[in-house]
């Protein structure tokens, strides 16, 4: 082993896991191919390449299911996915974080309260206002489509790829997403309309209709291996105004 290798060992798998859920997935398909592995006989380079050995349908529904069985749901992101398989995601109404205490509760002017924090996927030089919109159905969808999109509207989504808003996007005056990262198709697309929006958003305390204030001159959160290493947020706060 070189040097350079001893100086900066790497995981076998090629990093930490992410998230918990992708170490439940991984750990699971990775304990079924050392069983069926070790059940061929075979040495790895005879079996790697034949189709027969892969993990097929049942395995995944399979990998599933174990992770279903504790009790964990997905958090979804198109509105199909919670209407046709309601069991395994999250409803609509429990996908807001809580939000978190502290002075971040009354903004510097005294005229607002702070409802919410996200990810700002377009960072501005002002922040921005707007009438809070839930747009979370296709029916909704079509409403604004054949009435047009209300003046001002900051539209609450539920799904990261955009897919739902898609047709009516360019009207929105700012996003709030419940779900994603800035590198979401929601996030790029929020830039290339040059649109505010806040990812991954922690909401609560907010009805359709309320005016809120978006921190969109707020930076782009830090997304380096130092500050996940250190828990280190740089979240956009979402004002509840009047």
């Amino acid at each position: 082993m070189g040097a350079q290798d001893s100086a900066s060992p790497r995981h076998k798998w090629g990093g930490d896991h992410a998230t918990p859920t992708v170490k439940a997935f991984h750990t699971s398909i990775r304990a079924r191919i050392a069983e069926r592995f070790t059940g061929t006989g075979k040495r790895w380079e005879e079996v790697v390449f034949d189709p027969a050995f892969a993990l097929g349908r049942a395995d995944y529904t399979a990998v599933e299911a174990e992770l279903l069985a504790t009790g964990y749901r997905f958090d979804h992101s198109a509105q199909i996915s919670v209407v046709e398989n309601p069991e395994k995601y999250k409803a609509p109404a429990d996908a807001a974080g809580p939000v978190a205490s502290g002075d971040d509760h009354a903004d510097g002017d005294g005229d607002g309260t702070v409802v919410g924090h996200g990810d700002n996927a377009l960072p501005l030089d002002e922040d921005v206002e707007g009438v809070v919109r839930f747009v979370d159905t296709i029916e909704k969808v079509l409403d604004m489509m054949g009435d047009g999109v209300p003046p001002d509207t900051i539209a609450v989504i539920e799904d990261a790829g955009g897919t739902l808003t898609a047709p009516i996007l360019e009207d929105f005056t700012g996003m709030l997403c419940k779900g994603g990262t800035i590198r979401s198709h929601l996030g790029v697309l929020s830039r290339e309309f040059r649109i505010p929006c806040l990812m991954a958003v922690e909401l609560a305390g907010v009805a359709d209709g309320d005016r809120v204030r978006i921190e969109s001159s707020k930076p782009p959160p830090d997304t380096s291996a130092e500050a996940a290493k250190t828990a280190t947020t740089n979240r956009a706060r979402i004002w509840k105004i009047g």
